[in-house]
């Protein structure tokens, strides 16, 4: 019976086993009955050929013996290991193992974490679009039409197919609000392209695009949500200004500046005296951009801004040449563990 078989097979691996005196035979053992097409295995291959009774007492018996022989295989090699310690000098076997290397998030990973969970506590929803986008959702809608000056601020990638590469986040918020009835708080971080490559600037680099649209907003809520913003990631004691400026999308618009965290606002090279830092554009939604979107514009009021993810993490890292978030150093990647 293959039961008596088993038995048999049992006392024979034990036996062998007090044999094993180096790792190439403990190998080789563990091969011969554990392996892939070892004796264990061939077993459990047959088991489907019987009765169910049998079948089960089988199964049993193997999954005791492989468990059986595997702790005694482990015990084997560290006796095996122990005896080879004096020919194998500097070996301590007693020692702690060493800890694996545990890599870290990108900097600019962390910098968008943190920054969606600053919004995330004021309400605000993370969404997501494509990085393929047309020129309708990119321009048109934003209140940027084909004769508009605006489309010479950004240097756009163009495919070969019609299509562009977005050239801000701020498409998202289009493809939200045709999705969604508002109220709404939206969150939108991710990728665009220009056509830019220096110290400061790269042909891809990351943006987050915050919109707010509902019945009584203001002005001041804009500053409100800003200024917390600013306060969380740089510090409560960061002061805030804000500048009037020009948008196509926002009427009115405006630009945020903080204080400089290199110099506390007394003036240095990064901030080139003037003791000030612009990290962000915003503003309120544009009428027409409402319009875009069959909001009614005597019912929704709206505010909306975008950051450069890439910009925050110089400011907050002190960070001078923004290639090398894209170079992978170990030696720089290692200091954002």
């Amino acid at each position: 019976m293959v039961i008596e078989e088993l038995e048999q097979l049992k006392q024979e691996a034990l036996k062998n086993v007090e044999t094993l005196s180096t790792l190439e035979e403990l190998n080789a053992f563990r091969l011969k009955y554990l392996g892939k097409k070892g004796v264990l295995t061939s077993y459990l291959k047959k088991l489907k050929d019987l009765p169910l009774e049998e079948k089960k007492q089988v199964g049993t018996i193997l999954n005791e013996l492989k468990d059986l022989l595997e702790e005694i295989l482990v015990k084997k090699e560290q006796e095996i290991l122990f005896k080879q310690e004096d020919i194998l000098p500097g070996l301590d076997l007693t020692l702690p193992g060493r800890r694996p290397v545990v890599g870290g998030l990108h900097p600019l990973t962390q910098v968008i974490k943190e920054i969606c969970e600053v919004f995330g506590r004021l309400g605000f929803d993370m969404v997501q679009g494509p990085e393929v986008e047309t020129e309708y959702y990119n321009f048109t809608a934003l209140n940027i039409p084909e004769w508009h000056p605006a489309r010479d601020m950004q240097a756009t990638f163009y495919l070969k197919n019609g299509s562009i590469l977005r050239t801000h986040t701020s498409p998202i918020q289009i493809r939200t609000m045709l999705e969604r009835k508002p109220p709404l708080r939206i969150i939108a971080p991710g990728k665009v392209y220009r056509c830019d490559d220096d110290v400061r600037h790269s042909p891809m680099f990351h943006q987050i695009e915050g919109l707010m649209v509902d019945k009584e907003v203001s002005f001041s809520d804009l500053k409100g949500v800003l200024t917390y913003f600013a306060k969380e990631v740089f510090g409560e004691k960061t002061k805030v200004r804000f500048r009037p400026s020009y948008f196509p999308f926002t009427e009115p618009s405006v630009e945020m500046d903080i204080s400089c965290v290199i110099c506390n606002g007394k003036g240095c090279r990064v901030c080139s005296g003037t003791g000030w830092l612009e990290i962000l554009g915003a503003g309120m939604v544009h009428p027409e951009v409402f319009k875009s979107v069959n909001y009614d514009v005597s019912i929704w009021q709206g505010f909306a801004f975008g950051l450069g993810i890439e910009r925050i993490a110089m400011i907050k890292y002190e960070i001078d040449d923004i290639r090398l978030f894209f170079d992978n150093h170990l030696y720089f990647l290692e200091s954002f563990k």
